[in-house]
């Protein structure tokens, strides 16, 4: 054999295990290209969603000795919408209509053009024997500098003594004939114009259970109606006793 046959035959030898090698870095370039495809149109919808759901199934959450049953679409974090027992459960509902994410108020719950609309509740086992109403006489009145701002719907606004541990909120507090008073902390300053819902209250319900609802500083004037759409919409979810 000449020495150009011999040369040829190691070029060939050295190239035919070659070919399988291309074909399948080709294939592995191919199935990636589809993957990348495929994902990238999952995580599109997943951005878009940013987290959200239409999904309207029920899930029965348990917290202690009482139990929650909530559509999908009202619980905030996906890892929450399963059935079963957890320490917590957060919501986000729509105001006033109180009703859980769509596509039609996908612009109030992404907080589009820098609209409020979204109230955000989270449900946990009671760690205080006294609610934040219950709690103003013997606790909040000592906190607070006398005397308050009048506001609208019939709210009083305190500043917080310095030495209270309350930095940069004030104390929203309203008179509720044969009741508690009905009391929420609110941030103030830079820090409330931050936030999509800069007030919050909490409340007692079910067997023991702790409802803390946080809000719009601009929602305070209408709290008998926010108060009461917050309780209902509580007591519709609770399927223990209330």
């Amino acid at each position: 054999m000449t020495q150009a046959a011999m040369a040829q035959d190691k070029e060939r030898s050295q190239s035919a295990p070659l070919l399988p090698k291309l074909f399948c870095a080709f294939a592995a370039l191919a199935a990636l290209s589809i993957a990348i495809n495929v994902g990238g149109k999952w995580l599109g919808r997943t951005i878009a969603l940013a987290g959200h759901t239409e999904d309207r199934t029920p899930h029965e959450i348990v917290i202690g000795n009482d139990v929650l049953s909530v559509p999908a679409n009202a619980i905030r974090f996906e890892k929450a919408r399963h059935d079963g027992v957890a320490s917590r459960l957060d919501l986000y509902l729509r105001w006033p209509d109180m009703d859980g994410y769509s596509q039609a108020a996908r612009n109030d719950f992404n907080n589009a053009g820098g609209s409020r609309h979204i109230l955000f509740l989270s449900f946990e086992e009671r760690m205080m024997s006294r609610d934040m109403g219950g709690r103003f006489a013997p606790i909040y009145a000592a906190l607070i500098e006398q005397p308050g701002m009048p506001d609208k719907g019939g709210v009083t606004l305190y500043d917080f003594k310095e030495k209270s541990g309350y930095v940069n909120e004030v104390l929203a507090v309203a008179t509720r004939p044969g009741d508690t008073p009905f009391v929420a902390r609110c941030l103030s300053g830079p820090a409330a114009e931050e936030s999509l819902a800069p007030c919050e209250r909490d409340i007692h319900l079910g067997r023991q259970l702790s409802l803390t609802y946080r809000f719009p500083r601009e929602f305070l004037p209408e709290w008998p109606q926010l108060e009461a759409a917050v309780r209902a919409k509580a007591a519709q979810y609770l399927k223990t006793g209330h």
